[in-house]
């Protein structure tokens, strides 16, 4: 039978949460990029000690929104204040649905007048466009998307690099010829590299000191040859695809928070615009967490620790119910650091013919594109973990978790569920396994402490000072 709409999806499914664990997508593509350039290990340590560049090129959505309406438009949308906002400035940009949970996350670049981009994953991009063609907004779009959902050679509009790490900024200065430009987080500038024009984005993931790059496709091979070759003085590696889907359990972004989309009569709509090959029809859920209501997997702002950018100084979809929210007790995000011997034990079973515990990959352990795993308290729900990994830097394997007030203080142990019921669910990425329990020191995050003390003042430091 052919579906046409997401909402046809579910339909036949019976339920959001059936579609979505049975789904045979498996964790989120990063396409082209070689999986290794070396090797994971030195590949996550040098964004620590000396600088990585970042092919970020292939796997996000691009989509320019121009003319008129773009800022009424986006500012109806987002929960962040656009005070202030102004061409040569970015920022993370978060809209909800109306009952206040997050639909999802994307860089919002001011590029001009009137042209903005967004970047990252096109849950966003999805629910932007519906509300600019239902709302009959004068704006134009432009979407580019990202190689998995392209057919034939893959030429984006955009080459997008990120080079970052304590060596950064002493790279930058050898490629442009010149000291490079003073600049505060999330603002934007034009520099040159070989003899290119490239827009530069003060920007950092771990913590370390860096940037975004980006220009026309054509520009690309030439800007990324000259940083290389800058690079060999100053312990420049390539990262790749296993690496940089893993560098987020340092810097404490949560990269996968499922769509608020799936529930609801006012929502219905959008889910019968969006298609049945969609990233919201296609995603798969995996992991230790179950419940039959959709809702139960929804996050709100304070749950991914955007908290402090929520801002009540305008009218956007959500409003009403996040000033409900925000009177309430919130959940708060932490990082787990799992007990290195029940990690052992774990790994140890895949040495057994039998009653083996999921297979943990290196280094990042996500094999859904939405991560939902039970963390556990004296046989209570304390909360969920939604991205597991291995840190090189660290020497831990560690997850982004959003758990209960009462459970977040540093040094709190709880039990983290690893594995799915009923020896697993259908997707490809899931062999035959039994669930195992580890215990897990709550721990501030970001975990790195360079990315705690040396971030610019924003989401992620206001939720570190908040351990304090």
């Amino acid at each position: 039978m052919s579906y046409k709409s997401l909402d046809d999806l579910i339909q036949a499914a019976g339920n959001p949460v059936t579609m979505l664990r049975n789904s045979q997508t498996g964790p989120y593509v990063y396409p082209i990029v070689p999986p290794e350039y070396s090797n994971w290990r030195d590949e996550q340590i040098a964004w620590q000690k000396t600088c990585v560049l970042f092919n970020q090129s292939y796997h996000m959505e691009d989509m320019y929104v121009s003319v008129p309406d773009s800022l009424r438009l986006l500012s109806t949308l987002g929960i962040n204040s656009f005070k202030g906002f102004e061409p040569g400035k970015a920022k993370q940009f978060v809209p909800c649905n109306y009952d206040g949970y997050v639909i999802g996350d994307v860089i919002l670049f001011y590029l001009d007048k009137d042209l903005f981009n967004l970047v990252g994953r096109p849950s966003v991009h999805n629910w932007v466009q519906y509300n600019a063609e239902v709302g009959k907004y004068s704006v134009k779009f432009e979407r580019d998307p990202r190689a998995a959902a392209q057919k034939g050679p893959i030429v984006r509009k955009a080459y997008r690099f990120q080079l970052q790490g304590p060596n950064a900024m002493k790279l930058t200065e050898k490629v442009m010829g010149k000291p490079a430009p003073e600049l505060k987080f999330f603002y934007l500038t034009t520099i040159t590299i070989a003899g290119k024009k490239v827009h530069a984005l003060r920007h950092g993931m771990v913590g370390q000191p860096g940037w975004e790059l980006f220009g026309p496709w054509a520009d690309g091979e030439a800007v990324k040859s000259a940083i290389v070759e800058a690079g060999k003085e100053f312990g420049l590696r390539l990262v790749g695809a296993r690496a940089y889907s893993s560098n987020t359990l340092e810097s404490g972004w949560i990269p996968s928070p499922i769509p608020a989309i799936y529930s609801g009569e006012r929502m219905k709509p959008f889910r019968q615009w969006l298609s049945a090959a969609s990233y919201e029809a296609i995603a798969s859920l995996g992991g230790s967490f179950y419940s039959n209501n959709v809702e139960d997997y929804y996050l709100n702002p304070w749950d991914l620790g955007y908290g402090p950018i929520l801002k009540f100084d305008h009218d956007f979809v959500g409003r009403e119910a996040l000033e409900r929210m925000s009177k309430q007790p919130q959940r708060r995000k932490v990082t787990l650091a799992l007990d290195d011997g029940d990690v052992t034990r774990a790994i140890s079973t895949m040495f057994q013919k039998k009653d083996r515990a999921k297979f943990f990959d290196w280094p990042s352990a996500v094999y859904a594109t939405l991560p939902y795993d039970r963390v556990m308290k004296n046989g209570k729900m304390a909360g969920i973990s939604t991205w597991c990994g291995y840190s090189a830097n660290e020497g831990r394997m560690l997850t982004l978790a959003i758990l209960k007030e009462e459970y977040v203080e540093p040094g709190t142990e709880v039990t983290f569920v690893w594995g799915e019921e009923g020896g697993g669910s259908a997707k490809p990425t899931v062999e035959r396994h039994v669930q195992t329990e580890m215990r897990a020191i709550v721990s501030p995050v970001p975990y790195s402490e360079v990315a705690r003390t040396q971030y610019a003042e924003g989401w992620r430091t206001a939720q570190a000072h908040a351990h304090k």
